[in-house]
């Protein structure tokens, strides 16, 4: 029996050679991949920094003539693209954390350190909001004058809107060509500044008309905007840091059974981030084959899930016999 086993796996190797051979996504990194993934990090990074730039124009330009004029609900949407600034250079560690290989002293890799940042990210959304409302807060009560909207008002706010929809575009682009998550949330985030600084925009055409209430009302509603975003990278560091699933138990369990010769698997577990997942698994074989045929058939187990789902960085897999029926 164990030399009809050994038969059988090396018809299971050779076909799972053939498919890793003709699937480039998921195949081992090699000398000639590693430059190719360096670029693709370089790459990344250089759009975060020019994005970085563009954000800190667009903030710094809103916040201080919201401080120059009154408008509260400018320096509000100032203060929300301050925290798109905040998060490339959140996704500026992240890269750089992922860059790292394990060593000693972190086995697993630096890449918590991407979610160490967002979570400093999402602190200090908080401290935005309570100021953001603070200043609602003082507008609404009569403690603070009301501001004096000029056409410069609209002019900065305009052009600050026309360089985010270039920084989303040229963002998405990036992201979709280098298959980079991280510039996808970015612009998912710089899009929502869109949006605010819309609502700024009609809330300073009506306080122009002779209703100035709606400009710390526009204020609440970019403090609605910020809240959500510090929600969801809170939601996001969170998962990440109590070790949530990652993938279905069931679609992994469809993979490893895929390869011939396993009998079963159970005790599925992930953790880590969407793009960086350690996985750890039970496999049932056959009680009679041989310790070596099993451990050859483990690796195949583990090149096909890796193969299936590239962002698995390792996966740790357990032979035992199939549990006995009583």
């Amino acid at each position: 029996m164990a030399g009809a086993h050994g038969a059988r796996f090396l018809g299971f190797k050779a076909r799972d050679a053939e498919l890793r051979t003709t699937t480039s996504v998921g195949a081992p990194e090699t000398a000639e991949s590693a430059p190719r993934i360096a670029d693709r990090y370089a790459a990344v990074t250089t759009v975060l920094i020019r994005v970085l730039v563009l954000n800190l124009g667009v903030a710094i330009a809103k916040i201080l003539f919201g401080y120059a004029s009154g408008a509260i609900s400018i320096l509000s949407d100032g203060f929300h693209s301050l925290t798109d600034a905040a998060s490339n250079v959140a996704g500026l560690v992240g890269v750089h954390a992922a860059r790292q290989p394990p060593d000693e002293d972190h086995p697993y890799g630096h890449r918590k350190y991407e979610t160490v940042a967002s979570a400093v990210v999402g602190v200090f959304l908080l401290l935005l909001v309570i100021e953001v409302l603070r200043n609602a807060w003082n507008h609404l009560t009569g403690r603070s004058e009301a501001p004096e909207i000029s056409i410069a008002s609209f002019a900065v706010m305009l052009v600050t809107v026309g360089v985010n929809v270039v920084v989303v575009a040229y963002e998405s682009r990036a992201a979709e060509r280098l298959g980079s998550e991280v510039l996808l949330a970015d612009a998912t985030q710089t899009r929502g500044d869109v949006w605010s600084s819309l609502t700024v925009i009609a809330a300073l055409a009506g306080a122009r008309l002779g209703l100035p209430i709606l400009d710390p009302i526009a204020a609440l509603v970019v403090a609605g905007f910020i809240g959500h975003a510090g929600y969801e990278i809170a939601r996001a560091t969170t998962g990440i840091l109590s070790d949530r699933i990652v993938i279905s138990d069931a679609d992994l369990q469809r993979v490893v059974m895929s390869v011939p010769g396993i009998v079963g698997c159970e005790k599925i577990r992930t953790r880590g981030s969407v793009d960086h997942v350690f996985l750890d698994l039970h496999v049932w074989m056959p009680p009679d084959m041989r310790l070596t045929e099993a451990h050859d058939l483990s690796h195949v187990v583990k090149d096909r899930l890796m193969t299936r789902y590239p962002q698995i960085a390792d996966a740790v897999i357990h032979i035992e016999p199939p549990p006995v029926q009583s």
